[in-house]
């Protein structure tokens, strides 16, 4: 059974991706934000990590470099729900920023749970085979 950590600070969002991966036959490990998913990857061995870019205590992309960095065989998702008050003015873009600092895929908020199902399930797959710096955003 495939080890999932969760990164969220939206206790909503972790449940419900909680539920779904688990009826998915997969074990969810939740972490309610950056410090609790750092003290979850140190005490365990996860398959792969879904964490949320913006949360509080950890600023923008520190958490997806560091957990990329604590554990740079694991594949992580990055997602985010960010908007911008001014839709008419140029937006970073977040989710391209975090796969420049190790996230191997990428979903936006909201996203649908068959694809988040089949980004898991791709990451998961090019681990198997070997394949490695494969990236994509849905």
């Amino acid at each position: 059974m495939p080890r999932i950590l969760v990164v969220d600070d939206d206790p909503m969002v972790c449940m419900a991706i909680e539920i779904y991966l688990e009826r998915h036959s997969f074990q969810v490990t939740i972490a309610d934000g950056g410090e609790a998913g750092l003290r979850a990857l140190e005490g365990m061995a996860f398959d792969l990590m879904i964490v949320d870019i913006f949360m509080p205590h950890m600023r923008g992309f520190e958490s997806i470099r560091i957990f990329h960095e604590r554990a740079p065989s694991v594949p992580l998702i990055a997602m985010s729900g960010y908007a911008f008050a001014n839709l008419d003015s140029p937006a970073p873009d977040f989710l391209r920023m975090a796969l420049e600092l190790g996230a191997t895929r990428c979903l936006r908020k909201p996203f649908t749970p068959v694809a988040l199902l089949t980004v898991i399930n791709e990451c998961l797959a090019e681990v198997q085979s070997g394949l490695t710096g494969v990236v994509e955003m849905r």
